[in-house]
C-alpha cells in the first residue's frame, strides 16, 4: 500500500498545474492533501478515488482532503471539539488494519500570535486524540505539522531558533509525539541532512535547496514491521511544499 501526503497550497491551483497527471503516475492507494483552500463544489477532479473533504468555515483557507481508492470503513472530520474544528484541519479515515489521519497543524504565525494556541492547546488535544484512536487499532498520521523537529530538518537552524516553525515550544510538541510512541517514518530510513519538504518562495530558496522538513508521516510502533519505505519527492513542483510518502507491506 502506497500513501502520499502533500500540502498543495490550493487544490484548484495544483489541478491547473497537472495534479491529475501526477496522481496517475504515482498510483498511490491513498492521497492526503492539506491547505486545499476550497469546498468540494468548487473543484472538478476526474479521478477514480473516493474523495473526503474537510473544508474550513472561512472561504479560501486551510482545509484537508483524502483521496482513497478503497472506501474506508468510516470517516470523521475534526478532533470533536468546536474550537479546533472550524478550520478543516483534520480528517480521520478508518481502514481494516489502521486509522489514517490527515492533519494540517496550525501555523504559529510570523509574530508568534498563535504559538500558545498551537502548542498549549492544539498539540495537546491532537496527540490525545491519536492515543485514543490507537487504543482501538494502529494509527498513521501525516501532513504539514508546521515544525522542523531537529536542527537536521532545516538549512539554517541557528538563525531560526526564535522563528515560527522552530521555536522550543513547537519542537517540544514533536518530542511529545515521539515520547508517546509514534515513529517519524523518514528518519527510520534516512538520518542525513539536506532533505526538505518546504522552501520559501523568496531568493531562489528551492533551487538552492534552502528548506525545511515540516511534512511527515508518523506511525504507531506496531506498524514498523509493515513499513517498507518512506520518501520525499522534492522534484515534484506545483506548491511551495513537495509530496512525502510511505509504502506498507
Amino acid at each position: 500500500m502506497k500513501i502520499l501526503s502533500w500540502n498543495v497550497n490550493g487544490v484548484r491551483s495544483i489541478i491547473r498545474k497537472g495534479f491529475e497527471g501526477f496522481v496517475g503516475r504515482q498510483k498511490a492507494d491513498i492521497l492526503c492533501l492539506q491547505e486545499t483552500k476550497a469546498r468540494p463544489e468548487q473543484v472538478e477532479l476526474d479521478l477514480k478515488y473516493h474523495a473526503y473533504w474537510n473544508s474550513a468555515e472561512k472561504k479560501g483557507y486551510s482545509g484537508t482532503l483524502i483521496l482513497s481508492k478503497k472506501e474506508p470503513i468510516s470517516v470523521a472530520r475534526g478532533l470533536g471539539q468546536a474550537k479546533h474544528d472550524r478550520e478543516g484541519r483534520v480528517l480521520i479515515a478508518e481502514y481494516p488494519k489502521f486509522y489514517l489521519v490527515n492533519v494540517y497543524t496550525p501555523n504559529a504565525k510570523r509574530d508568534l500570535s498563535r504559538l500558545n494556541y498551537r502548542t498549549k492547546e492544539w498539540d495537546v488535544q491532537f496527540l490525545k486524540k491519536m492515543k485514543k484512536l490507537e487504543k482501538k487499532k494502529p494509527v498513521i498520521f501525516c501532513g504539514d505539522l508546521n515544525v522542523a523537529h531537529k536542527e537536521i530538518d532545516l538549512t539554517n537552524p541557528k538563525a531560526n531558533v526564535r522563528n515560527h516553525g522552530f521555536t522550543a515550544a513547537e519542537r517540544a510538541g514533536f518530542d511529545n509525539i515521539v515520547k508517546a510512541g509514534f515513529l517519524d517514518t523518514f528518519r527510520e530510513f534516512n538520518q542525513k541532512g539536506g532533505h526538505y519538504t518546504w522552501w520559501s518562495q523568496l531568493n531562489r530558496a528551492r533551487a538552492r535547496n534552502v528548506g525545511w522538513r515540516i511534512d511527515y508521516f508518523l506511525i504507531s510502533k506496531s506498524l514498523r514491521r509493515s513499513l517498507k519505505k518512506a520518501f520525499i519527492l522534492p522534484e515534484v513542483m506545483g506548491s511551495d511544499h513537495c509530496p512525502v510518502g510511505i509504502v506498507l507491506r
